[in-house]
């Protein structure tokens, strides 16, 4: 192992190589990992330590940082950080400090770094009712070709299951033949290059074919911004399908937290109750370990109880 005569904050641009070439990971990994350092640097800098070298981080050090996570007040919100964002700063900075094991840099090893458990009513998960999924879709007339793409966006979030970064990564060419089909299986590659089958509805793919009627283009990605005329550029971001289930939520009138991943939720919640058991919902989902599905348990929990107070002859014994 050797000692780096390099700051900490100027290896952050070769670790975010290292996570894209050495790691496979996709730069909506590495914007995050680069975006949570940003937090670790500005309190390096804060501390005037902006010059401290890898092997002078101390666990005094990762101390103090994480006492300075737990104090930090979002001057926006005014609230502070809750654990689970808390969670990702640590994850990012552990992440770095395996970079420096891996490149055989003197440094303390990341599993100094543990990270606190998060309450269990921050796990508590939002997802919309049946009936709210419902106006959410309707509200949206596919009279045009804007109307019809944001149509196709909800309907097929809802049907799959979809992490946004999945949506918007999906190409033109893998729709080509769906002109007489009902329903449509795909194959994607998911979050940390997990390859997974989703699943089209009719539905769904109804309000694909609507969409794709009024392209006339050539461009590549499925969904587009038909403002931008340079292909590179049209693909939709994230951010843009974000506001598109926004704006349509506060048209519908259903809850104001609506994202795409509460569709996600949504999607796994009525599975769930319609009696889906866990281990198909993890592969539907393409969660790598089953305790992440099974934040969706609360659903069957709930019912389960309404069903016992319901149903169980106990209340019938006399005393």
């Amino acid at each position: 192992m050797q000692k780096s005569n390099q700051p900490l904050i100027k290896h952050i641009p070769d670790f975010l190589d290292y996570c894209e070439v050495e790691k496979g990971l996709k730069d909506n990994t590495q914007k995050n990992y680069q975006r949570y350092l940003q937090k670790f640097t500005f309190w390096l800098k804060l501390k005037k330590m902006d010059n401290l070298l890898p092997h002078q981080l101390t666990p005094e050090h990762l101390w103090e940082y994480r006492l300075y996570l737990s104090r930090y007040i979002n001057p926006k919100t005014g609230k502070p950080l809750s654990k689970a964002t808390q969670n990702y700063y640590l994850i990012a900075l552990r992440a770095f400090l395996a970079y420096f094991i891996a490149r055989d840099i003197v440094c303390i090893p990341p599993d100094k770094i543990t990270l606190p458990k998060a309450n269990k009513s921050e796990k508590k998960i939002k997802f919309l009712k049946l009936e709210e999924i419902e106006r959410l879709l309707t509200i949206v007339k596919p009279e045009d070709k804007l109307t019809a793409r944001d149509r196709a966006i909800l309907e097929v979030l809802f049907s799959t299951g979809l992490r946004v970064s999945e949506l918007v990564a999906l190409n033109r060419e893998q729709f080509l033949n769906i002109k007489d089909k009902k329903d449509l299986e795909l194959g994607i590659i998911g979050k940390g290059n997990k390859p997974r089958t989703v699943y089209f509805s009719e539905r769904a793919l109804y309000y694909l074919k609507k969409y794709l009627s009024f392209r006339n283009d050539n461009k590549k990605p499925l969904f587009i911004n038909f403002k931008k005329t340079n292909d590179s550029e049209s693909r939709l971001t994230p951010r843009s399908i974000e506001r598109i289930v926004k704006k349509y939520a506060l048209l519908a009138g259903v809850p104001v937290f609506t994202t795409p991943h509460t569709l996600r939720h949504s999607y796994a919640t009525d599975l769930l109750t319609q009696g889906v058991d866990l281990r198909t919902i993890q592969e539907f989902l393409g969660h790598s370990n089953i305790a992440t599905t099974q934040i969706y348990t609360h659903v069957t929990n709930k019912r389960l109880r309404d069903i016992h107070r319901q149903f169980h002859s106990g209340r019938k014994l006399k005393e």
